[in-house]
C-alpha cells in the first residue's frame, strides 16, 4: 500500500483574502457615512448647549443690571460666563459676530453664525432669542 503524504495547510490562499477584504469594504462603506452624521449631529447638539449657556449669562446680567442686556460680549466675562465658546462644527466663536440687543422692547438674538451645520438646519439656526428660547428650525 502507497502512503500519500498529508499536505499542510500553511496560510490563506488569494480567494480567501480577496473574500475578507471584501466583506470589509463593505461594511466601512456601511458604517463610515452614519458615522459621520451623528458626528455632525453631535456637534449640533454642543453647539445648541452653547447658545444656552451663553443664553443663561445674558438673562444673569440682565437681572443684575435692572432688565438691560449688555452690548457686547466682552462684558459677560469672567463674571457670567467664563469665556465665549466655540461652535465645535468651526472651531472658532461663531456666536459673538451674531448677536444683537435691541433697547426697545429689551430683547436679545444669537445665533450660530455660517452654515456650520449643513444638513441639519438652514444657516443662522439654531437660534437664541429672549422672546422665544431656543429657536432650531425656521
Amino acid at each position: 500500500m502507497k502512503r500519500v503524504p498529508l499536505r499542510k495547510n500553511t496560510g490563506f490562499t488569494l480567494i480567501e483574502l480577496m473574500i475578507v477584504i471584501a466583506i470589509i469594504a463593505i461594511l466601512a462603506a456601511i458604517l463610515v457615512p452614519n458615522m459621520v452624521r451623528a458626528r455632525s449631529r453631535s456637534q449640533l447638539t454642543a453647539c445648541t448647549t452653547n447658545l444656552r449657556n451663553i443664553a443663561t449669562a445674558l438673562e444673569m446680567y440682565n437681572v443684575d443690571f435692572s432688565g438691560r442686556y449688555p452690548t457686547d460680549f466682552g462684558i459677560l466675562t469672567p463674571n457670567y460666563i467664563k469665556v465665549v465658546p466655540e461652535c465645535p462644527a468651526a472651531a472658532s466663536d461663531t456666536y459673538t459676530s451674531s448677536y444683537t440687543v435691541t433697547m426697545i422692547p429689551d430683547s436679545f438674538e444669537i445665533f450660530c453664525d455660517g452654515s456650520n451645520h449643513a444638513g441639519f438646519t438652514s444657516p443662522g439656526f439654531p437660534k437664541f432669542d429672549s422672546a422665544q428660547g431656543l429657536v432650531e428650525r425656521p
